[in-house]
């Protein structure tokens, strides 16, 4: 049985450092979401996310990452960075062509003071996942649009998935109308 994954959290500096311990899946990318978001909306414009004991992530998870990206990107100020992905990880990000909207820090140097204080200064994210299976395949169908609008490859990835999502909810009024 795999554990559940941690989603860790805090605040350094001007950086806000959200670290994944464990697999980044549709399952905690509401928390991670949530999370994110929040100290957006309060103004923090730095946004690390550390993926060091990140062993896989789905495309649930980098779609999130994707539109939190984007969403930093759109206010042109700020950064969103990405680091220590294992080979794996960092194979999606750039298969995907997610490097191009975040940094990809693959030699270890961004953010050398933070890295220091980021295992002390986290704590486990206070941060709740989706409260209803409604939310949770809105954000699932969500992050797949997200994704498939980075690219037109990626728009024929998961063209199926979103097809898919759309027909759950407009098969049950109840999620699409809630």
């Amino acid at each position: 049985m795999i554990a559940p994954s941690t989603i860790l959290v805090g605040r350094i500096g001007k950086v806000f450092w959200l670290r994944v311990e464990g697999r980044g899946t549709f399952q905690n990318s509401v928390q991670v979401k949530k999370a994110l978001q929040a100290v957006m909306d309060h103004g923090t414009n730095d946004l690390v996310v550390d993926l060091e004991r990140c062993p896989m992530m789905d495309s649930t998870f980098l779609g999130t990452l994707t539109g939190a990206a984007l969403s930093v990107r759109e206010k042109q100020q700020g950064s969103f960075s990405v680091l220590n992905a294992n080979p794996r990880n960092l194979q999606l990000l750039c298969d995907l062509g997610l490097d191009h909207i975040m940094t990809v820090d693959t030699t270890g140097e961004s953010w050398p003071e933070e890295r220091e204080l980021a295992c002390a200064q986290l704590a486990t994210c206070g941060e709740k996942g989706a409260s209803c299976k409604m939310e949770q395949t809105q954000h699932v169908l969500v992050a797949h649009k997200v994704l498939a609008d980075m690219s037109d490859t990626n728009q024929g990835r998961f063209r199926d998935v979103i097809h898919f999502l759309e027909k759950e909810l407009e098969d049950q009024p109840e999620l699409a109308t809630s």
